[in-house]
């Protein structure tokens, strides 16, 4: 049986969970090692293509020491395929109650997406205290969690969507910031040129950050 993570332990692991496309099973593989050597063993694979599920049954396969988190995780059906697939945490864009009961009944972590206080509300009722702020830097950035932070003081923030290398360093520095979801970690032109040293380069410096 593989070792189950609560939300808030995965939040916690590192301060940056890699946000990552692949349209290409051959790089998941190498793609998560080099993220691994650099540091960072949460790794959510978004199911926005067609390669998505192989990649996480590759990953899990072959470098059991990462922990693949499913996200774009829009329905109860996606959430039990990226399960499926090795799937041990799931993200979402959004909120439902179709997902969030289904995560539960496979007692497997969910981080829902939100962007309003009443989504945080709605998520809250059905016991979640550690969400995901999307798109974050569109939907308010620094300034909305500065705000929720009166009336939420007890949920945690994972802020994903326009993060940056840059302004992470003062989303960490939040208190009801946990981690960051950061898409910067996995460019599409150096995966396709293998520059996995680079990859693990980027993975080091995300690891390093401060919060």
């Amino acid at each position: 049986m593989s070792e189950r993570f609560t939300a808030i332990q995965i939040m916690q692991d590192k301060p940056v969970i890699p946000v990552i496309v692949l349209n290409d099973v051959a790089h998941a593989v190498p793609m998560a090692r080099a993220l691994l050597a650099g540091g960072l063993r949460m790794l959510e694979i978004t199911m926005r293509t067609s390669a998505a599920l192989a990649c996480m049954r590759a990953i899990s396969k072959d470098v059991p020491q990462a922990i693949v988190g499913a996200g774009t995780v829009r329905c109860a059906a996606d959430a039990e395929a990226a399960a499926s697939a090795g799937a041990r945490f799931f993200v979402s864009p959004g909120y439902t109650k179709d997902v969030g009961t289904a995560c539960k009944e496979m007692r497997l972590p969910l981080l829902p997406g939100v962007a309003t206080s009443s989504e945080i509300m709605m998520a809250q009722e059905d016991g979640l205290k550690q969400l995901k702020f999307f798109p974050a830097m569109q939907a308010g950035g620094i300034g909305m969690l500065k705000a929720w932070s009166g009336p939420f003081a007890d949920i945690q923030f994972c802020p994903t969507g326009g993060v940056t290398l840059e302004n992470a360093p003062q989303l960490l520095a939040l208190p009801n910031v946990a981690v960051v979801g950061g898409t910067w970690l996995t460019p599409q032109d150096v995966m396709e040129r293998g520059d996995w040293a680079k990859i693990t380069e980027m993975a080091k410096e995300a690891s390093s950050l401060s919060r």
